[in-house]
């Protein structure tokens, strides 16, 4: 019989890895140039559309020049920290009220970006206590070294915490950290009432989401200091990271908390269609890469299958795809007929660039499906974040190379 060292078994992967990449990244590669609609300017300072249910409301252009925006943390104070994703965190004041600006300088503080593509910020998000203590936190993938080729490239998905005082981010510190691995992937982060932090991680290629040994492909539960809750479900499991509460998740670039149940979802991306929205259950197995609603990017189905028994089904499906990003519940009463909704960013719909909107879910009170409206398509922007901002309003982020932060109100 043969026997392989672990670090024979671990080149093999490792390369069986690279080359799926380099496969999606080829067929990626070997589509039509031409697909997509032309890119629309953000020209007027606001736009009117009709909806189904609050009929018309107002598209405020709050700030322009981001260079594509990742997240978006509305302050108390009606400013607007966003970061552009992998390079840097910028400040809009009075993102809330008129006359708001975009500071021309990045916030300092923050983690700084490896020289790679994917590496460097991702989200920014506010502790629940923010207004007592200030603290603001980051994830962000990292590196030891720069690696000759991307397909090469090794990082580790990371969290940090710093206090902003308005003006810097002081005293950053790194509470968690990932192990290294090839390539790299999105995340997300999020408060339940309890102040517990959960974090999204990706396993977008391979075999790392049913790992358990990996922190990849899950969504990780963690206290606000970074150390692990004993009541995780896989504490003291051979195995295991104990930081892990749930897997099988592909890449998943949206999270947030049901405040009325405290139930915890996810926004994650099939590979060609099949994305989903996911209430997180602790222990469970969400079936990726062995069983999934999508097709692999040449065309085939990734699975005979979708589900089977031990695999939990999605909450909300999307087949064609629609890219889904940031996740909100609305809970305001500033736009009374969308109280309850689900709000979740799509960057773009069926494979076709220059396509994306914000997907509206009107939901029951146990979190099932009634009906969706797709909105914003007109503009054919990127959405990548949604937030629900302290006058009660929702806002988007685009992502573009000039991207825009952007108020929902109902038209006068």
């Amino acid at each position: 019989m043969l026997r392989l060292s672990c670090r024979a078994l671990r080149w093999i992967e490792l390369s069986i890895a690279v080359a799926v990449m380099s496969v999606a990244a080829v067929a990626q590669q070997n589509q039509p140039q031409n697909i997509g609609v032309a890119p629309v300017a953000l020209t007027s300072e606001s736009y009117t559309f009709d909806t189904a249910e609050q009929h018309k409301i107002r598209v405020v252009v709050v700030a322009k020049g981001l260079v594509h925006p990742f997240s978006l943390a509305m302050l108390p104070n009606g400013d607007a920290l966003i970061t552009e994703r992998g390079v840097r965190l910028r400040i809009v004041r009075n993102a809330t009220g008129r006359g708001a600006t975009l500071d021309p300088g990045a916030v300092a503080g923050v983690p700084q970006p490896p020289a790679f593509r994917g590496g460097g910020l991702l989200d920014v998000v506010l502790h629940p206590k923010f207004a007592t203590n200030g603290l603001v936190y980051f994830t962000y993938n990292k590196t030891n070294a720069v690696a000759a080729t991307p397909a090469q490239q090794q990082a580790a998905i990371a969290l940090a915490r710093g206090r902003f005082d308005g003006r810097a981010v002081a005293g950053l510190e790194e509470i968690f950290a990932g192990e290294l691995k090839t390539g790299s992937s999105g995340s997300r982060i999020a408060f339940t009432a309890d102040g517990l932090l959960y974090m999204t991680t990706g396993a977008p290629f391979g075999q790392e989401a049913q790992n358990g040994n990996s922190v990849y492909g899950k969504v990780l539960r963690l206290r606000d200091d970074g150390t692990v809750p004993p009541d995780n479900p896989f504490v003291g499991k051979a195995g295991w990271r104990p930081e892990v509460f749930s897997y099988g998740h592909r890449d998943q670039l949206g999270l947030t908390v049901h405040e009325a149940t405290g139930a915890v979802l996810a926004a994650e991306h099939g590979p060609n269609g099949g994305d989903e929205v996911n209430v997180i259950s602790p222990g469970r197995n969400y079936g990726w890469p062995k069983f999934s609603f999508g097709r692999s990017y040449e065309g085939p189905r990734i699975s005979d299958v979708p589900l089977a028994p031990g695999i939990e089904q999605p909450l909300l499906l999307w087949i064609p795809s629609i890219a889904p990003t940031g996740l909100a519940f609305y809970t305001a009463d500033r736009i009374p007929a969308w109280k309850g909704n689900l709000f979740v960013g799509s960057a773009r719909r069926g494979e076709v660039p220059r396509t994306g909107g914000l997907e509206r879910v009107v939901v029951n009170s146990q979190l099932e499906e009634l009906r969706r409206e797709t909105l914003l398509t007109d503009l054919h922007q990127r959405i990548r974040d949604v937030r629900q901002g302290p006058d009660g309003l929702l806002y988007v982020i685009t992502d573009e190379d000039d991207g825009a932060l952007l108020r929902i109100e109902p038209a006068p």
